[in-house]
């Protein structure tokens, strides 16, 4: 049985479809997503006054990379217990990964996580051990009852029952009078007189129930989408948690709708190993003795324990040395080896053979151990032990109901059970955005007030190149929000082209235009199939060229036969178009870098030069008028971290 003749009996469509139909809505500020980036510049801007639309192509209430929860809050510096400033931590951001990250916003995140973690809990999310559940516990702090992870004597990362995160921030906007439009698909930004690099004005959107379009105008507008997570693996049948926690709608709209627009970006080139790929076990769903289960005691089949060491090697005889720095180091940034820059270096297990080892971990110190390897848990302090299965799995991305609920009703005690830890390794051609252990890839170039290279158009969380987590993105979100808003004060009104609109509409509804044609699964698979074959993880000019040409070939055919039954599938298709975009994009990122870079994940076989000195630097590029063209940035562009964000901060009543 085909796929026509299984779905021809099905129910119809339960809404009414107006294709065409417009809906033109104005306000100051425009929030286009509505993650935990998009929920908190709603929130900035609006309480400074301004007249705020989120619009969100899922439902804000439980959308984006962190709508299913966040287990710890990081760079809460400035908390009372914390023995670091926002200044050292900011900069051993930076240096832990040798200038490669984003020094404003790893600033801004630095001096204002805290301050948005207690404004969360004013809105419902749960932050302390009020309940005293952890009481003299090594990382509670006695006089916050905040609980901490990492490092216990530096404590700049915070655990939290994040479960209803979104939920907090989703009635927070909608009370400070936010307009939100759910399930609508921003497919295009507006600028002035419709030109390419031009001043934002607004954008458009489809409605994913009824086909409606829309013409959002805004003085300012914020992106606050994520960076693509179907670029090189997609499949609706096994991907499903296997592949990464976050939701798999975050196909990079905002990414190919900035490159259509003009916008520089930056760091598009970065890519990194996909993991397990497809067929590894289910994000947190096994003791890795990483990030969430940081530093769970692992064994191998017969029971040996595999020894955990400090920086300088030495090892480490009990779990709660494995959460603190060593001899003469001040502090370490997360676990497992982070980072090259021995300063910051933590903790980690030896590597074994047969195993991928930690970030940093020394071949020559491999050791043999008979795999798999388990997590064993019950061989962890009493309070360690439930902290990360009782606490942090169970709010963490996706973990709540098929991790901890699940493992539970199955009869998984973590006080009894070990829990298989050891997975396939993914193949170089499976990758994804960013490199180099951080959290985000590529994205647009911002300055102090996180507006893009297009003027009134701001970007936060994920969006922006070389990003972090949750905190970043509420952090940046609100930073976003309250700049755009102070913009849009002198903004002149916004008028959007016609021309520009008619145009996006033609191309936004051609899939529907047709009765048969190809199917958006398989063009997304097609697209993936070209980025694995021509921008894995080994690169050159040929192939790059290649993997170009056969997209330029996609586009005109197989692209151009896609068809959508209803508005569901049109949107699919969209964001499938986005893909081939973002593909584009980072292939021609990836040709004006003429040299490996460890720290991007980049490797190219007719440039064999790794992080040659004159090509330590950001590599930009644009498009303007089909054509792209590059430039660079240095790694310290950021300039003085504390100055420019004394200067830049928005003064609060």
């Amino acid at each position: 049985m085909n796929y026509e003749e299984l779905i021809k009996d099905a129910p119809r469509w339960p809404y009414p479809v107006n294709y065409g139909k417009e809906n033109e809505v104005a306000c100051d500020v425009l929030v286009l997503g509505g993650g935990i980036a998009g929920c908190w510049a709603a929130i900035g801007a609006a309480r400074e006054g301004a007249k705020v639309i989120l619009v969100e192509k899922g439902a804000t209430v439980s959308s984006g990379a962190g709508g299913s929860g966040v287990d710890h809050w990081h760079c809460v510096v400035t908390n009372p217990a914390s023995k670091i400033s926002p200044e050292e931590f900011a900069q051993a951001l930076l240096d832990s990964r040798g200038g490669w990250r984003n020094g404003i916003t790893g600033y801004i995140t630095s001096r204002d996580s805290y301050d948005c973690l207690l404004e969360m809990e004013k809105m419902g999310m749960r932050i302390r051990d009020s309940d005293d559940e952890f009481k003299g516990a090594e990382f509670r702090d006695e006089a916050t009852k905040l609980l901490f992870a990492y490092d216990y004597t530096a404590k700049y990362c915070a655990r939290v029952w994040g479960h209803n995160v979104k939920e907090s921030v989703y009635k927070e906007a909608r009370r400070l009078g936010v307009k939100i439009y759910d399930h609508v698909f921003i497919s295009s930004l507006l600028t002035a007189g419709g030109k390419q690099g031009s001043r934002v004005v607004g954008a458009t959107g489809v409605n994913a129930r009824t086909g409606e379009f829309y013409i959002f105008k805004g003085k300012a507008t914020v992106i606050g989408m994520y960076f693509p997570q179907r670029q090189w693996i997609f499949s609706t049948e096994i991907r499903g948690l296997t592949y990464s926690h976050r939701t798999p709608n975050l196909t990079g709209d905002g990414h190919a709708i900035l490159w259509q627009a003009g916008a520089v970006m930056a760091g598009v080139e970065a890519s990194s190993p996909g993991g397990a790929g497809p067929y590894g076990f289910p994000q947190y769903g096994y003791g890795n003795a990483q990030n969430t289960w940081y530093a769970c005691t692992m064994v191998d089949s017969n029971g040996k324990e595999i020894p955990w060491v400090d920086r300088d090697g030495n090892v480490l005889k009990t779990v709660s040395e494995r959460y603190r720095p060593a001899p003469g180091q001040r502090f370490f940034i997360s676990g497992g080896g982070e980072g090259p820059d021995y300063r910051y270096r933590g903790p980690s297990m030896l590597p074994v053979k047969g195993q991928a080892g930690p970030p940093g971990a020394a071949p020559d110190k491999m050791i043999e151990a008979e795999l798999p390897l388990y997590a064993d848990l019950p061989s962890m302090p009493e309070q360690e032990r439930r902290v990360i299965f009782g606490l942090m799995i169970g709010q963490e991305g996706k973990t709540v109901i098929p991790i901890y609920r699940t493992y539970t009703q199955a009869g998984f005690d973590p006080d009894k059970d070990l829990l298989q830890s050891y997975s396939l390794t993914g193949a170089p051609q499976w990758r994804q955005m960013g490199g180099g252990g951080v959290i985000s890839g590529g994205g647009p170039v911002v300055d102090w007030n996180l507006m893009t290279s297009l003027e009134g158009l701001f970007a936060a969380g994920g969006q922006i190149f070389f990003n972090g987590d949750h905190a970043y993105a509420a952090a940046t979100g609100r930073w976003a929000g309250q700049h755009a808003a102070k913009y849009a004060v002198s903004a002149a009104e916004p008028k959007a082209a016609r021309q520009q609109i008619d145009a996006e509409k033609t191309r936004a509804y051609a899939p529907v235009m047709r009765k048969n044609g190809i199917e958006w699964k398989e063009l997304n698979a097609g697209v993936c199939k070209v980025m694995q074959d021509y921008c894995g993880g080994v690169k050159s000019e040929t192939l790059l060229k290649l993997g170009l040409k056969w997209f330029e070939e996609i586009k005109t055919g197989e692209a151009a036969s896609a068809f959508a039954r209803n508005p569901h599938e049109l949107v699919r298709v969209l964001e499938v178009f986005n893909i081939l975009t973002n593909g584009e994009m980072i292939m021609e990122g990836c040709r004006v870098r003429p040299a490996s870079n460890t720290a991007l994940g980049f490797t190219r076989s007719d440039y064999p030069q790794v992080n040659p000195p004159e090509w330590q630097k950001w590599i930009t590029i644009r498009q303007d008028e089909g054509k792209v063209k590059s430039g660079e940035l240095s790694l310290d562009y950021h300039g003085d971290i504390k100055k420019n964000y004394e200067a830049h901060s928005v003064k609060r009543s």
